[in-house]
């Protein structure tokens, strides 16, 4: 049967999602919306407020849509999936309630703590408690983290190192940095280790993993600067072992997916878990999302092969067909973001994009963000513009890659990390 779907988006993610899709064997009509100058080269635009759910169900009605994918956190956030579920539409996503393990810290601790899922030790506040919360600060170790407790684009955690910045930082989330999402806050222990990044894809019931990745969120070289959405991620990463997935599956994935199924609201879709990896190789939760992250995806979806479409499509309907996919032996992809200087704060867009093809000749795929035509003429439209993802049998020659076919695209203001996939070599194994 071949399987018409509509993805909900206009990232990078979401254009990795369609090309994804494409490819799969039984795929029939690709739907985007809104989509972007990329994404809608292989997808048909539709043009229909992103929340008008009834239009939105009319449309897949009409056009025999067999599947909704939702990329991003905020139409899940907003309870698209039930009301499309409600019309009697399948969807690749979770529901409101349980989309809270992303779009509440708070939330997601408090399940992590009944399923006892190992994580960081944590105290909440309301802008009401500030006092209380500098108190706690007072009585903390440093580092801690200090987080919002809402949806603030991966933007909403701040690592202080003292006292000063702890309290300012306090200040500024209560004072409405991130609007409502940061009048709650988390303060936690902080974690050391190594960072990855799992998706769990799951029915509800099962779910099956995809290979491992690291993500790199600051937006200097070395880890160091501001906290971005990401600049640049690979996979697989081999800081996660079989052992350590092993630990991951058991302790992680599993006791989330069997208490959201426990308490009537099974998790159907990405569970992305955010994990730290303790120097003495135990995973613990840095946090949940509830989607495919974005520039992971564009690295792991191009180190699996097989029916992309048929993994989502079946876990939508509740009979999710792990034999779907599988991983390539010997693949690594590596994913290097190209933003617009000044991002994460101010920056300038509009300027001309040249070189796309050229990149894609290295090879790479080049994957659009923030990007839109203007006088039929491709423009940046964001802060981050552009993902260019190259493949390779081994680490180092994915980097390589990537970055020579990086260099092929121009636009001014173009800015980059010059560090993306390296500190993954000292995880492989010679």
């Amino acid at each position: 049967m071949k399987i018409n779907s509509l993805v909900i988006g206009s990232g990078a993610r979401e254009h990795a999602i369609v090309r994804s899709i494409s490819l799969s064997e039984n795929c029939g009509a690709i739907y985007s919306l809104p989509g972007n100058p990329g994404i809608n080269k292989i997808a048909t635009s539709v043009n229909i407020p992103i929340n008008n759910y009834l239009e939105i169900a009319n449309f897949c009605r009409e056009n025999n849509i067999d599947l909704v994918v939702i990329g991003p956190e905020q139409p899940l956030a907003d309870g698209m999936s039930d009301a499309l579920r409600s019309y009697g539409i399948n969807v690749f996503g979770p529901s409101k309630y349980a989309a809270q393990l992303e779009t509440s810290k708070s939330f997601a601790k408090d399940v992590m703590l009944k399923s006892q899922v190992p994580t960081a030790s944590y105290k909440t506040f309301t802008d009401r408690e500030l006092n209380e919360a500098i108190e706690y600060i007072k009585s903390q170790n440093f580092p801690i983290v200090i987080k919002a407790d809402g949806l603030a684009a991966g933007k909403g955690v701040v690592i202080a190192e003292n006292e000063n910045i702890a309290i300012s930082t306090v200040n500024e989330f209560f004072r409405g940095k991130f609007g409502q999402a940061s009048k709650s806050i988390l303060i936690e222990e902080f974690m050391y280790g190594d960072e990855a990044s799992i998706f769990a894809i799951t029915d509800g019931n099962d779910f099956i993993p995809l290979p491992p990745a690291q993500d790199h969120k600051k937006i200097l070289d070395g880890e160091k600067g501001k906290n971005t959405g990401g600049m640049g991620s690979y996979s697989p990463t081999n800081l996660i072992n079989s052992n350590i997935m092993q630990k991951i599956e058991n302790k992680i994935i599993s006791p989330i997916i069997n208490y959201m199924k426990s308490i009537g609201h099974p998790f159907i879709g990405c569970l992305y878990a955010g994990l730290m990896i303790t120097p003495e190789k135990e995973p613990k939760v840095v946090e949940f999302n509830v989607r495919f992250g974005d520039p992971e995806t564009q690295s792991v979806l191009n180190v699996i092969e097989g029916n992309f479409l048929n993994l989502l499509y079946t876990a939508s309907i509740g009979k999710i067909d792990k034999s779907s996919i599988k991983q390539i032996e010997k693949a690594y992809a590596v994913t290097l973001v190209l933003a617009s200087e000044g991002y994460p704060d101010d920056f300038e867009k509009g300027f001309e994009i040249t070189g796309i093809e050229e990149a894609e000749k290295v090879p790479s795929i080049v994957y659009h963000a923030g990007t839109s035509y203007k006088d039929n003429k491709l423009v940046t439209n964001g802060g981050r513009v552009l993902s260019v993802t190259s493949k390779a049998d081994n680490l180092f020659e994915a980097i390589t890659n990537v970055y020579k076919a990086a260099s092929k695209i121009n636009f001014p203001n173009k800015y980059h990390r010059n560090d993306i996939g390296v500190k993954g070599i000292q995880y492989i194994e010679w």
